[in-house]
């Protein structure tokens, strides 16, 4: 491999997903205009879950680390957003919550990633260290019941957005609501696909190809494994801040295990290379579950787990990567 790595096109970041993702955009802005009611309230949720399945798509596809903590800057995000909500300060405390919720994750992440990243800790064990911070945070939801409200969890408030004394637009309204995330949706996808188009998304692919033949180039893989993982700590705990306030609800099952290892789940079936996939497969797999968790609380989980051994099995990079595919064997059949 050569510096043509890092000039080359990052595999998270494949052409021609603009149409696609507009035609996705679009079609969610229209469905307030065409429906009302539960749909509208709920898809807000979904969409959020598509924003935390982006934040594992750059990191597990641009770089090719798994990470089971995303699920703990998610639950971050909203109680940060709900304990600023609650105190008296002189500015709109959710806009201060958000800034806190980005920044805190960004920082836990960029110090534990440094941390093991310096260290030259194996992906394996990453896997191992971030699935711990999901039991730590789940702890911390727990125990620090003065803040977090314990089992019984945290009540928030939908914000209100301002700008001085010239705008108040409240959220309270599932319309606005709706919309609202949307855009921070649309935005978010922006920014992380010109990440990925950008130098320093291709030298994560780099990384992910060949990081030793990186380290060579001069390359400090430390550095950018952490700063890409800072990235997406901070992307998680942005939806889940939006996803307490939309919910009007935070608990501590949101930073556990069992929600991580559904996220990897979402991404896994979607196809981890493309965030345009990631985000459909969080709005999806999640949209899916919900709707089976309704028809068979049982067994809904165990339907899901094989949908995922089945994905693994024939569409090992998930169904975005298997579509070109399916798609050319199609049009060749007589």
């Amino acid at each position: 491999m050569s510096m043509a790595v890092v000039h080359g096109r990052a595999r998270g970041s494949r052409p021609g997903e603009e149409v696609p993702a507009a035609v996705l955009f679009l079609i969610l802005a229209a469905i307030p205009l065409v429906t009302s009611g539960y749909v509208v309230y709920i898809l807000p949720q979904y969409m959020l879950y598509g924003i935390l399945a982006m934040s594992l798509a750059l990191l597990w596809g641009n770089v090719g680390i798994l990470s089971f903590g995303q699920a703990a800057f998610f639950a971050l995000g909203g109680y940060a957003l709900g304990i600023a909500m609650k105190q008296p300060l002189g500015v709109n405390p959710a806009y201060v919550g958000l800034l806190v919720a980005l920044a805190a994750a960004a920082l836990v992440a960029g110090l534990v990633g440094w941390f093991l990243f310096s260290a030259g800790v194996r992906d394996s064990y990453f896997v191992l260290v971030t699935l711990a911070l999901s039991i730590i945070a789940e702890q911390i939801a727990v125990s620090q019941s003065q803040w977090t409200g314990g089992w019984n969890g945290l009540f928030l408030m939908r914000m209100t957005l301002t700008l001085g004394s010239a705008l108040e637009y409240p959220l309270y309204e599932d319309i606005p609501a709706y919309y609202a995330v949307l855009l921070v949706m649309v935005v978010t996808y922006t920014a992380l696909r010109g990440l990925t188009r950008s130098r320093f998304g291709k030298i994560l692919a780099g990384i992910r190809e060949n990081e030793s033949r990186m380290t060579s180039l001069g390359i400090s893989t430390s550095l950018y494994k952490t700063l890409a993982f800072s990235v997406s700590a901070a992307v998680a705990s942005l939806s889940g801040a939006l996803y307490g306030m939309h919910s009007g609800f935070v608990s501590p099952s949101l930073g556990g295990v069992l929600f991580s290892t559904e996220i990897v789940v979402w991404v896994a079936i979607a196809g981890r290379s493309s965030l345009l996939a990631a985000l459909i497969g969080g709005i999806a797999v999640s949209s899916i579950s919900n709707l089976m968790s309704a028809i068979t609380p049982q067994y809904w989980q165990l339907c899901i787990g094989i949908l995922f051994i089945v994905v693994i099995a024939y569409f090992r990079g998930g169904v975005a990567a298997a579509l070109p595919s399916l798609v050319e064997r199609f049009r060749s059949q007589p």
